[in-house]
């Protein structure tokens, strides 16, 4: 009934054997002076993740004893403290010991007589204590003050977290976050790590703020609960807002589930209001935002309107473009479509285009037509040897490293990531500097637009200049992007954007049924062929349980073939599970880079092991390298500890022309790509591309994402599961996100909140209605009331204007902030 003691060592560190400067790792041999565990030896190896450990002193570890296969018993710490001297005379020896040079056992004497046992306390909180010890010149004060204020540093900070149960790695990534105000802060407002320290959830926030003493109905609790709730709704299901109920519930659940107390929903609107009126997110029209997420849209917007003002200003004076395309035809031996020639001509005319189409439907091809006829048009030249340290004209770019690299590779000409384009370090949201800078050229072309979500969109055409074109290319029915928005197909549907989308399809190479496979998936049906076995394309039926074997027979006998690693790209949709991406991921690694001996240099994180050789996936954009989310490598070198200069283990891994280092604690960035999801996948074309789909997937049954895998695939399509999973996910088409960009574009004037400014335009929000139904006691409702009408009043006042009483715009009719 009594909660066990945790394992615990009091010991004093004899040596330190290994430390890892990057994340505080390290091995300590430690003379043992009490435990609570079975161990029976005087001695034991302490391993964790510590702060400035001081040989020769005392510590407590909290942690779990571990049989190591090579080293044998160690004592793994998870959090720790420094024993500080609980005696007089512990006192004594502490502060005439070396770490305090020129304090004999007299001075220390002197001190514990005058101040007591708790000097040290003393000292810490007011170094003027000293004043009152005899014989004690300042430059012995300042001798003790710092040495003992150097150990009570970040030392203290990182113990201070342990003891909020923070682990020691997670305690140095929060230190790292806010550094000498780390206790501060979080004694403050405990809840701030949620926003700002990766792996802090609200449970565990809400922990600390419970110790602290923050009542389950208090003010700063629900107001977090609240933002931690909306952060939640919208970006795992990739809306750009919400609705108050599903927030008031979301809320309850996520304050309710950390603690065991009853939150009344009037208590939670309360609090919404107030987060309303204070600006901490945005309501408008009933939808509550994100602030970034709401500023973004309205930016977006702005930009389309901006741009699109130039409609009028594109002119090829003298040049006929339909007669400029039929030449540049016989000039390139290519016979464009009609639909192919419409798009062109429409492109070079518009400010802004749109060009969709699914596979084989000529959009590369249209998109060298553009950009030569764009070149000869302005009389350019597409040799990038002409320019020099000038600008090139035309910028393409595009969200993946390998989307981009196809670009150029299918154009000739230099492509780039939009991160790298706009000079952003792996952030969407830049600098200030970064914020006001420009994009030079005339044309900016950017591929796979269906991946760019609101926030990285927002910024895109906020780089854009008034007299520079922008041309969207993308297929509309693959996934949306991972972040929150569905940014091409509102740019579609608001239809302000002149738009071609292509149909026709001209690539049909040999026969191929991929092709013709994705349009009819695309259709929302199967063909009647669909598990017969094609020249390009095969189908095995199987359970959950045999898509493991079924793909390692597969991949074993194309590895006979000659294909290799590279050419061969298992997809699913889901990572845990006999048929997931990490159980895949083992057996590719056995097929294509085994190591059965064990001789061969490796390393082991998180569950992998990673060997020279392996195919490896980035998983977070890396600009600082040019590396970024969802690009392929090859790891080429492997350097243990006890070969690098700083005693850290290294992988070097290979992306195309690039290679970068990652060093152990970097290595969350990278996983094994044998075997990738279809998300990770867009953007990136594979010869041979095997895509498990059964029963067991569930939610992730659905059209658009089948659509994308399958389009992955530019030579050989293997499919394998249950063909009823396939059905389901074709007849599921996904879910239309919850956003507001379209309005947004299509509204007459576009009048954004100001971040930093007053609500305006609130018409709700006076009263809260609980309704509680009679079926469901705990059905409740946050109703959003409007202000009664009030008799007109024609003095204009800034309460007029924040109530929306009257349009702040009065008198400014045809008037943008571009103006």
């Amino acid at each position: 009934m009594f909660e066990k003691e945790p394992p615990y060592f009091v010991g004093q560190v004899v040596a330190i054997f290994y430390q890892n400067p990057t994340n505080f790792y390290k091995v300590l041999l430690t003379r043992v002076i009490e435990t609570n565990s079975p161990f029976t030896e005087k001695e034991i190896v302490i391993t964790g993740n510590f702060g400035q450990i001081q040989e020769e002193e005392n510590y407590r570890f909290f942690g779990q004893l571990i049989e190591h296969p090579k080293f044998g018993m160690q004592f793994n710490a998870e959090r720790y403290r420094q024993e500080k001297p609980t005696s007089a005379e512990g006192v004594i020896a502490y502060l005439s010991s070396d770490k305090f040079p020129g304090i004999g056992k007299k001075t220390a004497e002197t001190i514990v007589d005058l101040l007591g046992e708790d000097a040290i306390d003393q000292i810490n909180a007011d170094e003027t204590v000293l004043a009152k010890i005899p014989g004690l010149n300042s430059k012995k004060r300042e001798v003790i003050v710092d040495t003992i204020r150097s150990s009570n540093g970040m030392e203290k900070i990182i113990i201070g977290l342990n003891d909020f149960g923070f682990g020691s790695r997670l305690a140095y990534t929060i230190y790292q976050t806010y550094q000498e105000e780390t206790l501060e802060v979080i004694q403050e407002n405990p809840y701030r790590l949620i926003e700002d320290v990766e792996n802090v959830g609200f449970k565990k926030a809400d922990a600390i703020a419970e110790n602290l003493g923050f009542a389950a109905d208090s003010p700063g609790r629900i107001q977090a609960g609240i933002l931690f709730s909306l952060n939640e709704l919208c970006l795992s299901e990739g809306n750009t807002y919400t609705l108050a109920e599903p927030l008031l519930r979301e809320t309850i659940k996520v304050l309710e589930e950390s603690r065991s107390f009853i939150i009344e929903p009037d208590l939670v609107a309360k609090e919404l209001l107030k987060l309303i009126e204070e600006n901490k997110l945005i309501e408008d029209n009933h939808k509550l935002y994100i602030n970034s997420l709401y500023a973004a849209e309205w930016g977006i917007a702005t930009s389309v309107k901006r741009l699109m003002e130039n409609s009028e200003k594109i002119q090829y004076s003298g040049h006929n473009i339909k007669k400029e395309i039929r030449k540049m035809e016989k000039r390139l031996g290519i016979q464009y479509g009609q639909s192919q020639v419409e798009a062109i001509e429409e492109a070079l005319i518009s400010p802004l285009f749109i060009l969709t189409g699914g596979p084989g439907t000529g959009k590369t091809t249209v998109l060298n037509g553009i950009v030569n006829l764009f070149a000869e048009l302005n009389g350019l030249s597409l040799e990038i040897e002409d320019y020099h340290d000038k600008i090139f004209p035309i910028l393409l770019a595009a969200p993946t490293g390998r989307a981009a690299k196809r670009m150029n590779e299918s154009t000739g000409l230099p492509s780039s990531t939009i991160h790298r384009l706009l000079g952003l370090n792996g952030q969407e949201k830049p600098s200030a500097e970064l914020s006001d800078r420009e994009l030079e050229g005339g044309l900016l072309i950017v591929d796979e637009m269906s991946m760019v979500d609101t926030w990285l969109a927002n910024q895109l055409l906020r780089a854009v200049p008034q007299n520079m074109q922008v041309i969207f290319v993308g297929d509309k029915d693959q996934l949306p992007s991972v972040g929150p928005g569905q940014v091409l197909h509102d740019l579609i549907h608001a239809k302000q954007i002149p738009s071609r989308e292509l149909t026709e399809i001209y690539r049909q190479d040999d026969g191929s049924s991929i092709i013709s496979l994705a349009h009819a998936i695309k259709e929302g049906k199967l063909p009647a062929d669909f598990t017969k076995n094609k020249k390009d394309r095969s189908f095995f039926q199987c359970n959950t349980y045999q898509i493991e074997p079924v793909i390692r027979q597969v991949v074993e006998r194309a590895k006979d073939k000659g294909f290799t690693a590279q050419d061969i790209q298992v997809l699913a949709p889901m990572y845990r599970g006999p048929a997931g991406i990490d159980a895949l991921n083992k057996m590719m690694q056995e097929i294509f880079n085994p190591n059965p001996s064990g001789r061969r240099k490796e390393v082991k994180f998180n569950d992998k092991n990673y060997r020279i050789g392996d195919k490896v996936l980035q998983l977070v954009n890396y600009p600082e390298m040019n590396v970024f989310n969802g690009d392929m490598g090859e790891i080429t070198g492997i350097n243990l500890s006890k070969e690098t200069e700083d005693k850290v283990d290294e992988i070097v891994i290979q992306f195309d022309a690039n290679e970068v280092v990652y060093k152990r604690n970097e290595w969350i960035k990278i996983t094994l790509a044998y075997c990738c999801s279809i998300h990770k996948s867009q953007g990136s074309e594979f010869k041979m591309v095997i895509l498990p789909m059964v029963q067991n997937y569930h939610r992730m049954l659905r059209r658009d994402l089948l659509y994308t895998a399958i389009t992955r695939s530019s030579e050989l399509l293997i499919l394998c599961g249950e063909p009823n999973a396939f059905e389901e996910s074709v007849s599921k088409s996904s879910a239309t996100r919850l956003t507001t960009l379209a309005e947004r574009l299509l509204g007459d004037e576009l009048l954004p909140r100001e971040s930093n400014a007053e609500p305006v335009g609130i018409k709700e929000a006076t009263a809260i209605e609980t309704k509680t139904s009679t079926n469901d006691a705990d059905s409740t409702q946050l109703s959003l009331i409007e202000d009664k009408k009030e008799p007109k009043n024609y003095k204009l006042t800034i309460e007029m204007i924040q109530s929306n009483a009257i349009d702040p715009m009065i008198g400014m009719e045809g008037i943008v902030p571009h103006n």
